[in-house]
């Protein structure tokens, strides 16, 4: 601590950096389909915040499928509270494919690596780090701050934030904003000029299973009523099937911003020229300028020479903010009306507004760390667990801050191999988020 009272910042990093590790290193894997554990790691985040005094508690869904609430009371209770959560719940991981152990958490070219690192022990990690040293030092935060570590995020959430804001909607009352993952990074552009995409709106998902009936016989005759055949070319028209460009409010405001950094040409008709400027982030932008449907499974027949009587195939369809009806209207126009369609898994798109204290909170924390940085919104194509938490009315964003080196494919980490996260990135989040959150 310095002698005006503020966070000894050296130290909250040092912390951040050690329970990263630690949280990489419980394998806290979700295989979906319920199939999942967060219990170990629930435990774990509960006698960290013990250690220092905070009160935490865990609501199980499901047998192990945990999550865990704290709640940090603010200086003044005529503000509304903030909810800081993350998830604890990782995709999984083949070892055989990565270069190191990925539940090592080792430390390795200036990067904590492991499943988790960036999807996001990092960001549980940097919360975890800043309110054990706000409880060590006797501060207060402003407002309240409501802690939430949520199972399932990886598979639906449904023993996740799902559960907690349907049946457990009282550990958030009177809370009117929140932050999670995925926002606050930096992607360097033309110049080396750093924009830093703050989350503020993401698409909203339709899974949907579709299933072709037709006549089943022998491989070996005629059969103008093959399900195969029908399902696999409604499947192809999907795949191949080009989106109509649509864009948000959010969409656009980010790309006037790319423009005007890059001296590139803005043309609201046609924003696809200018997604060569964000660098290794086009293809995850790029899915955010239309809806886009991929077929992702596909399940029919048990035997060579038996033509079965069914087909069937999983799309996965996302929708951006205002769009869902064009979506499914689409799909049911390409296939034509003989083949069913089952929705296996629906979720909201999301947009709110860029112009707020709490997001003018967000840009001064990231331009007291760099100046010469330029905080811009964006939209997701993936979600989080903000849409559990909006249909409480709580408006959410996603700013989880990590400056990244220029050349580093950012997105592609995100349940890739060989998931990392560079250390001096982590360091930097964290005097981000504290500023922030002392501050918001």
């Amino acid at each position: 601590m310095s002698r005006d009272g503020a966070i000894d910042l050296t130290s909250v990093e040092d912390d951040a950096i050690k329970i990263c590790q630690e949280l990489i290193r419980i394998p806290s894997v979700n295989f979906g389909e319920g199939k999942g554990d967060e219990s170990v790691i629930a435990d774990y985040i509960v006698k960290s915040l013990a250690e220092v005094g905070i009160e935490s508690k865990i609501y199980e869904a499901a047998p192990n499928r945990c999550n865990v609430i704290a709640r940090i009371k603010g200086s003044d209770s005529s503000r509304s509270g903030l909810v800081v959560h993350g998830h604890t719940d990782v995709v999984p991981a083949n070892a055989d494919d990565w270069s190191v152990d990925p539940f090592g958490g080792i430390i390795k070219d200036g990067m904590i690596w492991g499943r988790g690192a960036v999807d996001m022990k990092n960001m549980d990690a940097m919360i975890l780090a800043i309110v054990r040293s706000w409880a060590k030092r006797g501060y207060q935060p402003k407002r309240d701050i409501v802690l939430a570590f949520f199972a399932d995020e990886e598979a639906g959430m449904t023993y996740g934030s799902r559960f907690m804001s349907a049946k457990h909607p009282e550990v958030f009352a009177g809370c009117s904003e929140a932050i999670s993952e995925v926002g606050g990074f930096s992607v360097t552009v033309a110049d080396g000029k750093r924009l830093y995409f703050v989350e503020a709106a993401q698409k909203g998902i339709h899974w949907m299973r579709l299933t072709a009936q037709g006549r089943a016989g022998h491989g070996s005759m005629m059969n103008p009523e093959n399900a195969i055949t029908a399902l696999t070319e409604a499947v192809a028209k999907i795949g191949k099937h080009e989106w109509p460009q649509r864009y948000t409010k959010t969409v656009k405001n980010l790309f006037k911003e790319v423009a005007r950094v890059t001296g590139r040409e803005y043309n609201e008709d046609d924003l696809r020229p200018l997604l060569k400027e964000v660098g290794s982030t086009a293809r995850m932008i790029g899915a955010t300028l239309q809806n886009t449907a991929n077929p992702t499974m596909l399940d029919a027949g048990y035997k060579a020479n038996v033509i079965p009587g069914s087909a069937s195939a999983v799309i996965d369809g996302r929708f951006l903010p205002g769009y869902e009806d064009e979506l499914n209207s689409t799909i049911r126009a390409i296939i034509g009306p003989d083949i069913a369609i089952e929705t296996i898994s629906h979720d909201i798109a999301l947009e709110v507004d860029f112009d707020s204290p709490l997001v003018e909170a967000m840009k001064a924390a990231l331009l007291g760390q760099d100046p010469e940085g330029i905080p811009v919104p964006y939209l997701m194509s993936g979600g989080t667990d903000n849409k559990a938490l909006s249909e409480l009315g709580i408006v959410g964003y996603g700013f989880s801050p990590l400056r990244l080196p220029a050349d580093l494919d950012f997105m592609s980490l995100f349940h890739g191999v060989d998931e990392r996260v560079p250390i001096e990135g982590l360091r930097f989040g964290v005097r981000v988020l504290a500023d922030f959150l002392e501050n918001a």
